[in-house]
């Protein structure tokens, strides 16, 4: 970290050399990232997360550059030619502010992890809020983040992560202790990770096996227990446990069960394997506590909380202890109750129920569509698909809220993202607004982080991953590909009303 750090000073030193852009949200003043500027030969620039470009190009100083302007969800206004950019007078010392007009009803706000988080401010010699703002944990990129607050920590966990010196790096999860920047008390400029390291500086392994296969992690939940030592007075004890798999490719698991934290060696350490036969008797996502006749629950799934446990230890690890949310019974065939309803009940038997089972039971005439739990439309009435999310509680709105990635939508195979609220986690839920767009780019597995919402859950916060896998883009976006981006939504903004209503 020294030599990087001893590397800013000196860029830092000449920052009259550069011509200075920055771009801004025309709503709020605020230092846009991703925003790409490209000149008439196709060189592109990208903005960093103060929203700032140092400009300094051979042979196009101090002379007149036209700049095409773009991003996802925002927009720069057409000249009378239909282009959207701008010419610029650029020399070395000057600088320019350019606004652009907000199309997303959420914010975007910074990247999180990887290279260059604020790469062109500290060539500029302005102010960056992060320990590392150029290069932590020697991470280039990373996939899929789950965080937890344990033990008073804010724990992060990513799937495969990047390196500077091969294409290659750690395919073993990696772990992070995150806290707000000095001087700051919210995510708004980001986050300092702390990454778990190797000797040479780079994330380690966070689930250590001699075996092949990269290993993911999801469902990480904290269990509190209580215990009394001898001669002391009954506490409270968290352990922090996690689903895993080890994979081959994509789709094919090799082994999977359960992994426990280890807090003397910062390290997940595995404490029980289920059978490859094994489908759904564990959390995919990230669980939340619900309450039922007094009994603490864990819930999750891979969009919707639809699978069950005790919220302890013993059952966690006991899978005839998990309980799915469906309509269907073992045969497959939908229940019903008296007055001929579907029925949704946990049960044991048979698997939860998917949003894409439930739409394919409506297409069918099987369940009826006042009857769905989980098939969203938009405020025209089209089918909405949701893939990845997580299901919050939120005090503000005092509903639970689903922030999503919407499956095969048309800008984006699995770039959109969709806002839904409901009075329960199962449902029924109902519209669907979306509050991101990626155009033709991935933006997957979303989470909102509730710890770090402000204003007692008005404003809350969410990341995904921004990729160019599935998208059918072939022109990754430098520094900002396969890395967390996170956004800010106000949730009183007058946009998100149409979600209390299928249209």
């Amino acid at each position: 970290m020294a030599l990087f750090g001893i590397r800013e000073r000196a860029q830092a030193d000449t920052p009259s050399r550069y011509f200075k852009i920055k771009i801004v949200d025309a709503q709020t003043g605020r230092g846009v990232p991703l925003v790409e500027l490209s000149t008439t030969n196709d060189s592109v620039y990208m903005t960093d997360s103060n929203g700032l470009i140092a400009f300094d190009e051979p042979g196009l100083m101090d002379g007149k550059v036209f700049f095409s302007i773009k991003s996802h969800g925002y927009e720069f206004p057409a000249d009378g030619f239909g282009y959207r950019g701008v010419p610029l007078q650029v020399k070395p010392g000057g600088n320019a502010v350019l606004k652009v007009k907000r199309l997303n009803i959420a914010e975007r706000i910074c990247r999180l992890t990887g290279a260059g988080i604020y790469r062109d401010s500290i060539l500029l010699g302005e102010k960056t809020p992060l320990l590392s703002p150029a290069l932590s944990g020697q991470v280039m990129g990373q996939d899929s983040a789950l965080a937890v607050l344990y033990k008073g920590k804010m724990m992060w966990f990513w799937g495969d992560t990047a390196r500077p010196g091969y294409p290659l790096g750690n395919f073993h999860t990696t772990g992070a202790v995150a806290t707000f920047p000095k001087g700051h008390t919210t995510a708004e400029v980001g986050l300092d990770f702390r990454y778990f390291t190797n000797s040479d500086g780079f994330a380690r392994e966070m689930c250590l096996s001699k075996e092949a296969g990269p290993i993911w992690i999801s469902g990480v939940a904290v269990i509190t227990s209580r215990y009394k030592a001898e001669g002391k007075n009954e506490a409270k004890k968290e352990e922090l446990y996690a689903y895993y798999a080890r994979m081959e490719g994509l789709g094919k698991k090799l082994e999977h069960g359960f992994v426990k934290w280890d807090d003397e060696k910062n390290v997940f350490q595995s404490v029980k394997k289920l059978p490859l036969t094994e489908t759904w008797r564990f959390f995919d996502g990230h669980p939340i506590r619900l309450t039922e006749d007094g009994i603490m629950y864990l819930a999750g799934g891979f969009s919707f909380p639809v699978v069950r446990v005790l919220a302890d230890a013993i059952a966690l690890l006991d899978s005839s202890s998990y309980e799915a949310f469906t309509c269907l019974n073992s045969k497959g065939e939908v229940r019903r109750d008296a007055q001929g309803n579907a029925l949704y009940i946990w049960q044991k038997e048979a698997p939860p129920l998917t949003p894409e089972k439930e739409a394919e039971l409506i297409a069918k005439g099987q369940v009826k569509p006042q009857e769905a739990h989980f098939v969203l439309h938009d405020s025209a009435g089209k089918l909405v698909i949701a893939h990845a999310g997580s299901v919050t509680w939120n005090p503000w709105r005092k509903k639970w809220l689903f922030i999503a990635t919407q499956k095969g939508a048309k800008e984006s195979a699995l770039g959109e993202i969709i806002y839904s609220e409901a009075d329960s986690p199962l449902g029924p839920w109902k519209g669907a607004t979306k509050i991101v767009t990626h155009d033709r780019y991935t933006f997957y597995n979303p989470v909102h982080h509730p710890f770090l919402d402000e204003a007692g859950g008005k404003i809350i916060y969410f990341e995904g991953t921004y990729t160019a896998e599935f998208s059918g883009n072939a022109t990754p976006t430098p520094r900002y590909n396969y890395n967390q981006i996170l956004y800010r939504l106000d949730l009183s903004d007058p946009r998100l009303k149409a979600v209390t209503e299928k249209k």
